[in-house]
């Protein structure tokens, strides 16, 4: 459903993504574990047509990001780690808008207004203002309008930063139901580990290169760790250490 192919980007001469390639089939709950400064919120912004990538390409639901943008970009719904809604806007207003931009029939729009907003606990405030919700039920609107137009890949760029456990866990559950149930893709970049111990599927993300890819008792084995935990922060620090030692003998070498 989602196949990234050698993806590079560049910022002048740091290099944010080194040749990526993944591919997420449909149905799969994909952690995409790294620090900050990994390279998970660029890989994002080339996915959703922000930023062109500078080699390499992107595949959604078949469709090339680089010849057929609009055809990919219809299957793809977003959640950014900054939240983007309107706050003077209520729930209803703010995913009207989206549904307009979307195309959507008002008499669809509002069916899966609904539907979306009683599935995720938030009906009750339809007609509140976004800035007098709390920051889980933000969320869960930001998921709601994401899912408006029925994408087949979701994007969720550290969707939990600032929530607390409970918003975190209800926000995981609402994914994994989707995955369940429509057999949505779901690509769910964090730095947190203990997110990423129940997905399917994790990737490790480290200065734009992929350090390990499977299930979570895979990774935990390929990083050499006790723990998912554990073999995450050995082994970021060791390709930190690298990093750095590589870029001295450049700087001594020049």
């Amino acid at each position: 459903m989602l196949r990234i192919d050698r993806l590079t980007k560049r910022y002048g001469q740091r290099v944010a993504l080194q040749a990526l390639s993944v591919a997420v089939p449909a149905g799969q709950f994909v952690a995409l574990l790294g620090p900050n400064g990994a390279g998970k919120s660029t890989l994002f912004q080339v996915l959703t047509g922000l930023f062109a990538a500078d080699e390499g390409d992107v595949e959604v639901a078949g469709h090339s990001l680089r010849r057929e943008p609009v055809a990919a970009l219809r299957h793809i719904g977003v959640v950014f780690q900054q939240m983007s809604l309107d706050l003077d806007l209520s729930i209803r207003r703010n995913l009207l808008f989206q549904a307009d931009l979307h195309g959507l029939p008002r008499a669809v729009a509002n069916e899966r207004i609904a539907a979306e907003c009683a599935r995720l606990g938030v009906e009750p405030d339809l007609d509140r203002k976004v800035r007098e919700l709390s920051g889980g039920n933000r969320r869960k609107v930001e998921l709601a309008r994401a899912n408006l137009h029925q994408p087949q890949v979701l994007l969720m760029d550290e969707a939990t930063v600032g929530l607390d456990p409970k918003s975190r866990r209800d926000l995981l559950a609402a994914l994994r139901a989707d995955v369940r149930e429509r057999g949505v893709s779901v690509l769910w970049a964090t730095h947190l580990v203990e997110e990423a111990v129940g997905a399917d599927r994790v990737l490790v993300l480290h200065q734009g290169r992929l350090l390990a890819d499977g299930t979570p008792p895979q990774v935990t084995a390929t990083l050499g760790g006790t723990t998912l935990e554990a073999g995450f922060i050995a082994r970021t620090q060791v390709a930190a250490r690298e990093a750095s030692v590589n870029d001295t003998s450049k700087e001594t070498t020049t």
